[in-house]
């Protein structure tokens, strides 16, 4: 089949080296417009625009995939199918429509489930189990197409959303490969979702990690493998001594079971250094202040002289 390939994220990059090995051909490819990343906010392209320079593959950059100029460039290279991974834009019935073989989408949960632009942060720290890959069709809804295909895994008790999202991209390639193969040859059986069982998996937002220690220690070191490595597990350390503040991420953490001392208060550090919160209390294991790199909880306290009494409190802006 000719595919042309509509994405933007890192999570399809695994999918189109398996593609460029495949018997189909990968004709075209449609990505974002840079964007600005890092420290100096410098304009950079997307991996898949990066992606595609290193493999001499053509492709324009659009923040509107839905205008006539765009659909007629794709309509041009006569595709028989859409692959869209990660493209983070919504895309029209007209260009859905447009090829023999329909769209298809690779999404990074077991729909119905987590539908929406973040399902791997938000099944971390829901406490789901288990977690997977799903292929559908494209339809006017997003993420509600139909079922081509499915693969499931368990979450790693201490895994991150960054490594499990490269653990379910290495999933996804083979998937894809075996789901091309039967669109071609007409041996695909197609699924339909159960609406009722749908849940959503909406963007995140910085101040989604914003920690409030008023909240379970269970569900705080969710939250932090779940936002790890963006937007990140954000709170102030404020230190008792000094009464300096300094923000800071939260990269690792476990919870553990203490007794509240009299006169604690959710965020200060007990006799162990373990933040106390509304129910139990978390270890930290790694963190980051902000403009320094990331490091161990050891090396924070030794160069802070961290004590009993100080105080993580909540991101205000």
């Amino acid at each position: 089949m000719k595919i042309v390939y509509l994405g933007s994220g890192e999570f399809g990059i695994k999918c189109l080296n398996a593609l460029r090995q495949s018997s189909h051909t990968l004709a075209f490819i449609v990505t974002q417009p840079p964007q600005p990343a890092g420290r100096g906010r410098k304009e950079r392209p997307t991996p898949v625009a990066e992606w595609a320079m290193k493999n001499s593959i053509t492709f324009i950059e659009t923040d509107n995939i839905n205008t006539p100029e765009v659909i007629k460039e794709i309509s041009s290279y006569e595709p028989d199918l859409l692959l869209v991974i990660a493209f983070g834009r919504k895309i029209g019935g007209d260009l859905i429509q447009l090829p023999a073989k329909g769209a298809i989408n690779v999404h990074a949960s077991l729909l119905p489930k987590y539908r929406g632009a973040a399902p791997i942060n938000w099944a971390i720290i829901n406490g789901e189990k288990q977690t997977g890959i799903s292929i559908i069709t494209l339809a006017e809804k997003m993420d509600a197409g139909l079922i081509c295909a499915q693969a499931k895994t368990d979450i790693g008790a201490d895994e991150t959303a960054g490594e499990l999202h490269d653990r379910l991209a290495t999933m996804a390639a083979p998937l894809l490969m075996k789901t091309l193969d039967k669109i071609a040859d007409g041996s695909i059986v197609y699924t339909e979702q159960d609406d009722s069982e749908a849940t959503p998996a909406p963007k995140l937002k910085k101040s989604d990690g914003f920690l409030d220690f008023n909240e379970s220690a269970e569900f705080l070191a969710r939250k932090i493998r779940g936002l790890w490595p963006w937007p990140g597990a954000s709170a102030v350390y404020v230190s008792k001594k000094s009464g300096r503040s300094l923000r800071v991420a939260i990269a690792m953490a476990e919870q553990v079971e203490t007794a509240h001392p009299a006169g604690s208060a959710a965020g200060m550090l007990d006799e162990n250094l373990n933040v106390i919160c509304g129910d139990g209390a978390l270890k930290i294991t790694k963190i980051k202040p902000a403009g320094s790199a990331i490091m161990t909880f050891e090396d924070f306290v030794n160069g802070r002289a961290t004590q009993p009494g100080d105080l993580f409190t909540k991101v205000n802006n």
